[in-house]
């Protein structure tokens, strides 16, 4: 799918050629919400994909579910990398709530992590409903059924109570009605929202009162950043760098972050490519003041040419 009328975000040089481009929309809000720069169509209707998770996760917490620990919370909005204690934690999840792993409603999958992949490979072991990068997710799901006496077959279904909550929930912290609804690749409804209303709702938990359902989320992800991501990846690395700072990434070329008494940024790139997305983001936080010696890692990307780096992933001009 072409979208011309997207500028370009981010240019990749190899050797001092112009090789490639990712066109897309990235918006910046301020503190109270107000967008502050936007590039590109901020206000149409996208697949924000796992970048959804931290506002999901909140009617979720309304819907009833009470996790045991802030560990539960924050793999309960995450995409974790289906390392060993992403699946332990995923399984206790369920047998707190009578559960098991047939319960799920995620396809079985290895784990994203390379080198945990290879040792199941090695070891021959099949896919699991557990490693799936969303388990969490569905685990926390299914413990909200449980405490909401809703049921947990049919979960997924639009039209079960949780996802109605899930629906009316992310359009309202967006300030925009959602405005279509998908199956996502872990199989539950994808929401359709523009990254304005993405930026708005992920910054309406790093703002919300100290002790509130929605701070507890963004708390819970910021104090546990490997059970949102995994070791070694961008969220993961991001949080641990910048103090305070929420981010989640979705599939598809979608980022999102917070800062309280700063802002947000959120943004799409329309290839759904990965190695811009940091570049882009990096951009974008350091217009809420972001200091670039924190940024730096996060800033360009390397291209590899032989035994060393031969170009970089920039940020465009238009980002400034």
């Amino acid at each position: 799918m072409d979208f011309p009328d997207q500028p370009v975000l981010v240019e990749v040089w190899r050797s001092g050629f112009p090789e490639s481009a990712h066109r897309g929309s990235l918006v910046v809000l301020d503190a109270d919400g107000a967008v502050t720069h936007a590039v590109g169509t901020v206000d149409r209707a996208t697949l924000p994909r796992s970048s959804n998770k931290p506002v999901q996760a909140t009617a979720l917490l309304a819907a009833g579910w009470t996790p045991r620990t802030t560990q539960e919370l924050a793999i309960g909005a995450g995409s974790h990398t289906g390392e060993p204690g992403h699946v332990e934690l995923a399984l206790a999840m369920l047998a707190a709530v009578g559960l098991t792993e047939d319960d799920l409603g995620c396809p079985p999958a290895l784990p994203s992590d390379e080198r945990e992949r290879a040792t199941w490979l090695v070891e021959g072991r099949a896919p699991r409903r557990a490693a799936m990068n969303c388990s969490g997710k569905h685990a926390a799901m299914l413990s909200a059924c449980v405490a909401a006496g809703w049921p947990t077959q049919g979960y997924l279904d639009p039209a079960h109570p949780l996802q109605q909550a899930v629906e009316a929930r992310l359009g309202e912290a967006g300030r925009e009605p959602v405005s279509a609804v998908v199956v996502d690749g872990c199989g539950a409804p994808q929401h359709a929202l523009s990254v304005t209303a993405l930026a708005r709702g992920v910054l309406s938990l790093v703002q919300a009162p100290e002790g509130s359902r929605d701070r507890s989320v963004a708390d819970a992800m910021r104090a546990h950043p490997w059970l949102v991501a995994g070791t070694g990846r961008d969220d993961t690395l991001l949080m641990g760098a910048v103090p305070d700072l929420l981010v989640k990434g979705g599939a598809d070329g979608v980022h999102v972050a917070a800062l309280p008494g700063r802002g947000a940024v959120a943004l799409k790139l329309e290839d759904g490519g990965d190695r811009g997305r940091m570049p882009a983001l990096s951009a974008g936080l350091r217009r809420l003041g972001v200091p670039e010696a924190d940024l730096a890692p996060f800033a360009v990307t390397p291209v590899s040419g032989g035994d060393g780096t031969v170009g970089e992933v920039r940020p465009a001009a238009v980002l400034g």
